[in-house]
């Protein structure tokens, strides 16, 4: 009897270590461009354990840190086959317990996808607002906050099925690319539907579907030639993410010790003249109390971040990134992040929030830019967010009396600057965004002045970028109601919604209006190369009218903006550069033919799109 109690007791205490809560990456890829692999294997007290692996598996690393329930094992995965290998686990030499590990077979082409470029357009859901396509996730039982839909700041139930709902409708409006704000889990106690406050980074919120969901939607739009953006968080984590209620490390995180709230001043970021506690609460500081500062220079934490965002390209077959707060990551670190991506997919696209208002500053954080190189600095992010033009975007159409340097100057003036960016291409031009008072907020429900934003949005260089309703017209004030208000339901994405917007039956006369001219210059937009990588020639604005030129060996475009309420008459021999020696063409909005011998004629507060034949 004391020999039985004795072997029970050992079955106990080994059965008793053998829980593996979690193992992260939760599998990986033969014949990857990183040849070496780290796997995060956790548990209660696993560190008192020892690691083996089977013969043909080499172990570069085993790393226990000061907390027990972690071990960090690195393999090299280099000529590894796909298959299955066993990890064993022991105590004392007495084996304990196994865990296997999959490595999977990749897709044909992987390490070549083509990411999005200037041959794109973007629209940008938050996907909690955009269509509720499976009712019965709005709430979840294992997560705090419910839905309530009469909750501006609440859940309201919209999924990944529903966005697979009405891709027919984004394809039809003449979107390429995808970008959705984040969708992996976040426990938020409220406000967790904006999602940037994760808590676990390898699952889809299940309020949004589940991973599975996630691939059927990239699947869904690579069938339609449309290309899934993620929108990847390397700066911060939510306060319920699991591995903040159990750090690996003290400094996993930023700590002051505890919490202390950024600055939000970047440009301490590249300042010579930068006191060391200013630069610190700005890059250290965390974005919110709910939010801790992930630390970038440590190893760990670097490499599970790259770990995992190449975990989500490689498993959801994404086509790019959207990195938010990029400018608030620990820079050296943020650059080694981006460069082992672009090492990895060499035609992958990733474009950065750095969200500043000097053209200088921006650029200091594009790939090879020439104002990052003053500092010998390289973050080896191919493209960055265009803010400075986003600026001009949100009060110029109001200036219709224009001085030395306000009206259409301002929008000239910020391509002046482009010299100081080494890839204008790769820039992200928008009028608009999540975080943005809506344009048809700013300019009252004018339809006129939404034309003549979104025309400078979709014409001129850099990969335009749309934000979900504002092309049937959605309004919204964060000022005055909070962001909830800029971040509405799009009409028709519910059932009992009184329009449904995503039809044109459904929507209203005004909606169809707003949607109707967005559509026509997108789709052309679409098929012509010279708007996507055409030379830009500009003239100075002349009685508040902004004339330019989309040109390449084969094609010329002129796109003609007037600011003012009344009709002007241009004489066409100032433009003869641009026109080069082409006295007809068609303008595309109207359909009309015209000719451009002389004087051109162009109505109040209006644009004209022309491609010259």
């Amino acid at each position: 009897m004391k020999q039985l109690f004795f072997l029970f007791s050992v079955f106990f205490s080994l059965s008793t270590f053998a829980q593996i809560d979690k193992v992260e990456p939760p599998f990986w890829w033969s014949d990857m461009h990183q040849e070496n692999l780290q796997i995060m294997f956790y548990g209660k007290d696993i560190s008192q354990h020892e690691v083996s692996a089977p013969k043909d598996v080499v172990i570069e690393n085993v790393l226990k840190t000061e907390n027990s329930n972690y071990i960090f094992v690195t393999i090299k995965t280099k000529d590894l086959p796909t298959g299955s290998y066993t990890f064993n686990f022991s105590k004392k030499g007495t084996k304990g317990f196994s865990k296997a590990y999959e490595l999977k077979e990749r897709r044909e082409g992987s390490t070549i996808r083509k990411g999005f470029d200037a041959s794109d357009a973007m629209y940008l859901i938050m996907p909690d607002r955009f269509a509720n396509g499976n009712p019965d996730n709005d709430s979840n039982v294992n997560l705090t906050e419910k839905a309530n839909r009469e909750l501006p700041g609440g859940r309201h139930g919209g999924d990944l099925q529903g966005v697979i709902n009405n891709l027919d409708y984004l394809e039809d409006l003449g979107v390429t690319a995808l970008w959705s704000t984040p969708l992996l889990e976040d426990n938020d106690k409220a406000y967790s539907y904006h999602t940037y406050a994760q808590s676990d980074v390898y699952n889809i919120d299940p309020r949004y579907g589940s991973n599975e969901d996630y691939k059927k939607l990239a699947a869904e739009m690579h069938k339609r030639d449309m290309k899934l953006v993620m929108d990847y968080v390397t700066n911060h984590w939510g306060a319920e993410h699991w591995m903040i209620k159990d750090l690996p490390t003290y400094d996993w995180i930023h700590q002051f010790p505890g919490y202390a709230n950024s600055n939000y001043r970047m440009s301490t970021q590249n300042d010579p003249n930068r006191s060391q506690i200013d630069w610190r609460y700005c890059v250290d500081g965390w974005f919110v109390s709910t939010m801790p500062d992930l630390n970038q220079s440590n190893p760990l934490v670097l490499n599970y971040l790259t770990q995992n965002a190449i975990w989500w390209i490689e498993y959801a077959n994404l086509d790019g990134f959207r990195v938010d707060t990029y400018s608030f990551n620990d820079k050296d670190g943020i650059a080694k992040w981006t460069k082992a991506i672009m090492d990895e997919y060499p035609n992958f696209n990733i474009v950065g929030e750095v969200w500043m208002h000097d053209q200088a500053q921006i650029s200091y954080w594009q790939k090879d830019s020439p104002i990052g190189a003053i500092q010998s600095y390289n973050s080896n992010l191919p493209s960055v967010m265009d803010f400075t033009l986003h600026d001009a975007l949100m009060t110029v159409f109001d200036e219709e009396n224009p001085g030395w340097d306000t009206g259409m100057i301002k929008v000239y003036e910020n391509f002046v600057n482009d010299f100081l960016y080494a890839d204008i291409n790769n820039l992200l031009v928008f009028a608009g965004n999540h975080d943005t008072n809506r344009i048809n907020g700013i300019y009252k429900s004018d339809l006129n002045k939404y034309k003549l934003v979104m025309t400078l949005v979709l014409t001129t260089h850099g990969i335009p970028q749309l934000y979900y309703g504002d092309e049937i017209g959605m309004v919204g004030n964060k000022e005055k109601l909070g962001d909830g208000d800029i971040r509405r339901d799009f009409p028709g994405g519910w059932i009992g919604d009184d329009n449904n917007a995503f039809t044109e039956t459904g929507r209203n006369q005004d909606q169809e209006a707003y949607h109707a001219f967005t559509k026509k210059l997108l789709n052309y937009r679409k098929e012509k190369e010279v708007l996507h990588f055409g030379k830009l020639l500009q003239f100075l604005p002349e009685n508040n009218v902004y004339v330019y030129f989309r040109y390449d060996e084969n094609e010329r475009v002129m796109v003609v903006i007037n600011n003012n309420p009344e009709a002007q008459e241009l004489e066409l021999t100032r433009y003869a550069e641009g026109l080069d020696g082409i006295t007809t063409g068609k303008e595309i909005l109207s359909g009309s033919e015209i000719s451009l011998d002389k004087t051109l004629k162009i109505e109040g507060k209006s644009s004209m799109v022309i491609e010259l034949r």
